[in-house]
């Protein structure tokens, strides 16, 4: 588990609290390291292997290698959506769908207008 103890703000003065840490997310434990490789070296190619959706949209795929096995990844951003399945940069397995328009990324600051007079 990435955090094998609790912080001090989960359930503070709980007897239990350890335990409850420890099954507040077994499914993240079940991709990051029962079939993900998020635990072990592993190398991963691909069109952007360090990324989970294309920069600029449309299809992105990768390879994950760890020792002689083989996981495949692959995403696409579009007009219509958005869906990833496969083992992510990480080295978990996770798949997602969301149909719809997505909107662009923020391009980032931008410089206020001047007050008009």
């Amino acid at each position: 588990m990435d955090d094998p103890d609790p912080p001090d703000w989960y359930r503070p003065g709980n007897r239990c609290r350890r335990v409850l840490w420890q099954l507040r997310n077994p499914l993240h434990n079940f991709t990051f390291y029962v079939i993900g490789v998020a635990d072990q070296p592993f190398t991963r190619t691909g069109k952007f292997p360090e990324a989970v959706f294309a920069p600029d949209g449309g299809w992105n795929w990768a390879m994950t290698r760890y020792r002689w096995v083989r996981l495949p990844f692959v995403s696409y951003n579009g007009i219509w959506g958005r869906f990833y399945l496969g083992w992510r940069e990480r080295g978990n397995f996770g798949g997602k769908v969301n149909f719809g328009t997505i909107p662009p990324p923020d391009p980032g600051p931008r410089t206020p207008e001047p007050a008009k007079r």
